[in-house]
C-alpha cells in the first residue's frame, strides 16, 4: 500500500485533477486511494479510446486529465491519440501498467507487453518508466514537461514497482 500511496501523492502533486480509468489489478490499490480521498475527480470508462475522448473534453474544459490503463489499451487508443490529441495539441497523461513483461503469468498479455515501448516510439509519445519507488518522483517532472509542450506523455508502471 505504501507504493500506491506514493503514486497517489505524486499524481496529486503533479496537478492531475481529472482521472479516467479502465480496471487493472496492478493499480487496484491506487484506485481505492483515489476513490477514498475524493480529491481527484475519477470516472471509470469501458474502453480506453473512450477515455481519450473524455480526457480531451476535460482538458478543453480546464482540467488536467490522466488515463489509467493497461498497455493493451494503448493499442485500442492509437487512432484517438494521433487524430485527436496530436492534431489539436491536447496533452493527456497516460499512466500505463506494463502487463506482459517480467513476471507476467497471463500468456495473452505477452504480445502487447513485448511491443509497448516500441509502439509509443512509433506514435511519438514520450514515456518514462517507473520500475521502483525511487523513480516515482519523476511523475511530477513528466507531467510538467507534458503540459508545457502540449504533448501527451506515458508513465509506464512496471510490475517491479510493487516488488513483484
Amino acid at each position: 500500500m505504501d507504493t500506491d500511496k506514493k503514486l497517489y501523492d505524486a499524481i496529486k502533486e503533479s496537478g492531475i485533477n481529472f482521472l479516467l480509468s479502465v480496471p487493472c489489478d496492478m493499480i487496484k490499490g491506487l484506485l481505492e486511494i483515489i476513490d477514498e480521498k475524493k480529491e481527484i475527480m475519477h470516472f471509470s470508462v469501458t474502453r480506453e479510446e473512450e477515455g481519450v475522448g473524455v480526457a480531451a473534453g476535460a482538458f478543453l474544459g480546464g482540467k488536467k486529465p490522466s488515463i489509467l490503463m493497461q498497455n493493451s489499451g494503448l493499442g485500442n487508443s492509437i487512432n484517438a491519440i494521433k487524430s485527436l490529441l496530436e492534431i489539436y495539441e491536447i496533452p493527456i497523461i497516460f499512466i500505463i501498467t506494463h502487463r506482459g513483461a517480467e513476471g507476467e503469468k497471463i500468456l495473452a498479455q505477452m504480445p502487447m507487453g513485448k511491443i509497448t515501448l516500441n509502439l509509443l516510439d512509433c506514435i511519438d509519445v514520450e514515456y518514462i518508466i517507473i520500475d521502483s519507488e525511487v523513480k516515482i518522483d519523476e511523475i511530477v517532472k513528466a507531467v510538467k514537461k507534458s503540459t508545457s509542450f502540449n504533448k501527451s506523455v506515458a508513465i509506464i508502471l512496471k510490475r517491479t514497482l510493487w516488488g513483484v
